[in-house]
């Protein structure tokens, strides 16, 4: 049986969501505030396999909790609620480290959909984490780019992407990303040489507007680098194409050079 958060301060609202989710079969906690919400997630990290975590909480709001989460190594699966899913609420909820979100008002049969996808990712990460099949790091063979969010590691120079356990391992170092991170990352890859625009990013990886800032995937993209490339200000992966977008070079010439903005 799998265990769910509900963190919302709204009595009524969590006590339906908890009647809900239980007559779905889910083993089911809730969290008044953020302070409470923290207290139980990182006091027992393994306790829940996913959380539902509203935005608008008293003390520290959702995009707080999710970011002390994330800084403190807790990777569960978090699907925020966002007022009238504003994409400044959107974005700023991927970046604090959420894996997906969901505007108020939502009909519960979207909420069980996409709990239930974030289950599947947790259940496919726990069941990578048992294996040992991963590739070596520095190894020269490069794997295909799977289209979900398990398989074979990705390879490239002295680097391995596991996008089934969601880590970088780059020599001896290992970085866990969220799965946002991951999945514009695989975007990039799936693309890779080609010029991938601000808006197909936007679009495709997120489900957002063109017409959203597009600060939060510039923002992303720093963080990135900050992961993959062995001097950030000079990427050799991750390359800015002038007022356009980012292409992703995997095994990048001599004279690749980046194209600022």
């Amino acid at each position: 049986m799998s265990a769910v958060l509900v963190v919302e301060d709204e009595k009524h609202l969590a006590d339906g969501l908890r009647f809900n989710l239980e007559a779905e079969g889910y083993d089911v906690d809730t969290a008044a505030d953020g302070e409470s919400a923290l207290s139980l997630l990182l006091d027992d990290p393994r306790r829940f396999d996913a959380v539902v975590l509203d935005v608008m909480l008293p003390g520290k709001n959702g995009f707080e909790v999710a970011a002390e989460l994330r800084q403190a190594g807790q990777f569960v699966p978090v699907l925020m609620l966002t007022a009238r899913g504003r994409p400044e609420d959107v974005l700023r909820g991927f970046e604090s480290g959420a894996d997906d979100y969901l505007p108020k008002p939502f009909d519960l049969a979207v909420l069980l959909a996409r709990i239930n996808g974030l289950l599947r990712r947790r259940q496919w990460f726990d069941r990578d984490s048992q294996s040992s099949n991963s590739a070596p790091v520095g190894s020269t063979q490069k794997t295909q780019i799977p289209a979900v969010n398990e398989g074979d590691p990705f390879v490239f120079s002295d680097k391995a992407i596991d996008f089934g356990r969601l880590e970088l391992r780059a020599k001896e170092q290992i970085v866990r990303l969220t799965l946002m991170e991951a999945q514009l990352l695989r975007y990039l890859i799936q693309h890779e040489g080609e010029i991938v625009s601000r808006k197909a990013m936007l679009e495709d990886v997120w489900g957002l507007r063109e017409d959203t800032d597009t600060r939060a995937i510039d923002n992303f993209i720093v963080r990135l680098r900050k992961y993959i490339e062995a001097e950030p200000a000079k990427p050799k992966h991750l390359l800015t194409v002038r007022g356009v977008g980012y292409r992703f070079v995997a095994e990048p010439e001599e004279n690749e050079e980046l194209v600022t903005q």
